[in-house]
């Protein structure tokens, strides 16, 4: 009867052990209300507020400004030229947007911007002209985008942000970018991108896939609010939602998505500016 007893103590202790690891790994920032506060119960325009029929393109500065006129939110893609300048873009190439076989990566500023959006007069806007359109005038949802040289992204992001007077806050796939705000700038909310396992192994290997799907890099970025792709949630991402993370769905297409969610990144309607 003792031997039993010490078998099931010792598998109980091996349990709790596991169990509090893995509250550990996912574990969101400790809940921060004054953060929080001005991002809460919003919608965000995705990319701004760009047109079905691409009249007016995703990541325009005709899109932004609609987007703030009306007091939406806005979602924003951050990354590097090939000289370093901070552009608005979010594919990794040019094909989709500008018809171009290329990276963006690969070409300097003076080239991205002789590039047109959709075949409008639009051209990729620097991260500095977009902040300059928006002027405040609500808040804003910075997307870093992963690459190689993510920690010169992350400083200049940082830089251009701390010269800005309005509200944002950052989110990332790149747990590593997250960490980086988290260790740089702790004041800024900070958030973790998050999807489906098979929609992450189409860019990256099945375990890291699965780490990022299950948010298992959370104790490295300790981020403040979770996005995560609309859909069923696996239990680890239900979980760090209960333990303080802020609820950001994406991409919505329709009102509903603003049930139990504390902020939405929506496109193609015209929801409500503030929910909450």
């Amino acid at each position: 009867m003792g031997k039993k007893l010490t078998i099931c103590l010792s598998a109980a202790g091996a349990a709790a052990a596991a169990a509090g690891a893995f509250a550990f790994m996912i574990a969101p920032a400790r809940r921060d209300s004054e953060k929080t506060a001005p991002f809460f119960g919003r919608n965000y325009a995705h990319r701004g507020l760009h047109r079905v029929d691409k009249s007016v393109p995703e990541n325009s500065i005709p899109a932004f400004d609609a987007a703030a006129r009306i007091g939406y939110g806005i979602e924003l893609d951050v990354r590097l030229s090939a000289d370093g300048r901070v552009v608005v873009f979010h594919d990794d190439d040019l094909k989709r947007i500008c018809g171009v076989n290329a990276r963006v990566d690969e070409l300097t500023w003076d080239e991205l911007s002789t590039l047109r959006l959709c075949g409008t007069p639009n051209r990729i806007p620097l991260f500095s002209e977009v902040l300059a359109v928006i002027d405040g005038r609500c808040p804003i949802i910075v997307e870093l985008k992963r690459c190689r040289r993510h920690a010169e992204l992350c400083k200049k992001t940082y830089e251009l942000l701390m010269a800005y007077k309005g509200r944002y806050c950052i989110e990332s796939f790149d747990p590593r970018i997250v960490f980086w705000f988290r260790r740089h700038a702790p004041d800024i909310l900070r958030g973790q991108l998050s999807t489906r396992m098979s929609e992450l192994g189409k860019s990256c290997g099945k375990f890291q896939a699965f780490c990022l799907s299950r948010l298992l890099t959370n104790f490295i970025a300790r981020p403040h609010f979770i996005a995560y792709q609309i859909g069923r949630k696996p239990l680890a991402v239900r979980l760090c939602e209960l333990m303080g993370a802020m609820r950001v769905a994406w991409t919505s297409l329709e009102w509903k998505t603003e049930e139990h969610t504390d902020a939405v990144i929506f496109q193609f309607y015209r929801p409500r500016v503030k929910y909450k």
